[in-house]
């Protein structure tokens, strides 16, 4: 029975949920979810909040402050309450309202841009603002989770290995790419490994993260409207790109057999079963990685007004919904150059 005295002390790491009775492909998926934090970004948090204790880098005075779409947000808003930090969190429109009210209800400050960016997207204007705080008052730390060493290396040292562990002949990883802190992590450890393992991003339709033109993304967690800092394409086998509507219906179908996961979730299991209905090999042993649950995205993929303005009365058609994913693939894929 765990004890514990500080919440991120825990984090269920061995759930893996089978998929094939789902998606109709040999996948099974890790979920991250089951965490106080409620998300993978527990992880990356802890890491970067520990690094920065261990530099000197934070005082008793300090406040923190992230640039965050929501989960790592929400990660370090627990982790500051529990260590007695002050938190600013600078978020988007995007972000989900259960998200900003779960953060304040944690204590922590949450402010929302509002200015679009060069790129059509908010992570610019964010980012200039923490950057303006920072320069207003050295009381300000922020831990740069788009740059910062430790949001790799908290998934070199825990994500990848438990995978490892479980599934020793593990022959493709497919990883959402948001930060590239779990892309990267898992991609270093896998390339050191004692067999070859080919690792997929799954990133969304309108983000620039690999090269892609930028659009519309109303899914916080997947994407982003500038090259990830932390990525390094010789990590990565092959990128596929999944539009948000196949995120959506993807996320209503595992509803419909009981697993409620987030918008991240929906979009690497559409990418994960779409690559391996076109590549038509049912003896590979194949994991994707789940960030995080459903329930914070109620109001959003889970609400039917809000589909249906952004998307259309069709997004969760019927037919659509039990077409095969390598027939309604709506995904576009950019092969990378395997390692060297």
């Amino acid at each position: 029975m765990p004890v514990i005295s500080a919440p991120h002390e825990f984090n269920e790491d061995r759930l893996f949920v089978d998929l094939e009775s789902i998606v109709g492909q040999p996948l099974y998926l890790k979920c991250e979810g089951f965490n106080f934090a409620g998300s993978i970004k527990l992880k990356a948090a802890n890491e970067m909040v520990e690094s920065a204790e261990r530099d000197g880098v934070l005082k008793p005075d300090s406040v923190l402050v992230e640039s965050s779409s929501g989960n790592l947000g929400v990660a370090l808003s627990m982790i500051a309450a529990s260590k007695g930090y002050r938190f600013l969190c600078v978020t988007d429109a995007r972000c989900n309202l259960s998200t900003r009210l779960l953060m304040e209800a944690l204590g922590s400050q949450v402010h929302v841009v509002a200015d679009l960016d060069a790129n059509n997207g908010f992570l610019g204007t964010r980012i200039a603002y923490v950057r303006e705080l920072c320069a207003s008052d050295d009381r300000y730390v922020w831990l740069s989770q788009y740059t910062n060493p430790g949001n790799w290396r908290a998934h070199h040292r825990t994500t990848a290995p438990e995978i490892a562990t479980a599934f020793p002949r593990l022959d493709v990883l497919f990883v959402g790419a948001g930060t590239a802190g779990t892309l990267m992590g898992c991609a270093r450890y896998f390339r050191e490994w004692h067999r070859p393992v080919r690792v997929v991003a799954v990133d969304a339709v309108g983000s620039v993260a690999f090269g892609g033109e930028p659009g519309r993304r109303m899914i916080p967690g997947l994407g982003m409207s500038m090259r990830p800092p932390l990525l390094d394409e010789s990590y990565v086998d092959e990128v596929i790109l999944v539009e948000e509507a196949d995120t959506i219906r993807t996320c209503h179908r595992l509803a419909r057999r009981g697993f409620l996961f987030g918008g991240s979730t929906g979009t690497v299991v559409s990418g994960a079963a779409e690559w391996l209905a076109r590549h038509g090999t049912r003896d590979l042993t194949a994991v994707a990685i789940a960030p995080d649950l459903g329930e914070r995205y109620l109001d959003t993929i889970y609400q039917t007004n809000w589909l249906q303005d952004l998307y259309g009365d069709l997004v969760l058609d019927d037919e659509r919904m039990s077409v095969a994913r390598g027939d309604e693939s709506a995904t576009r894929t950019a092969d990378r150059q395997r390692r060297a």
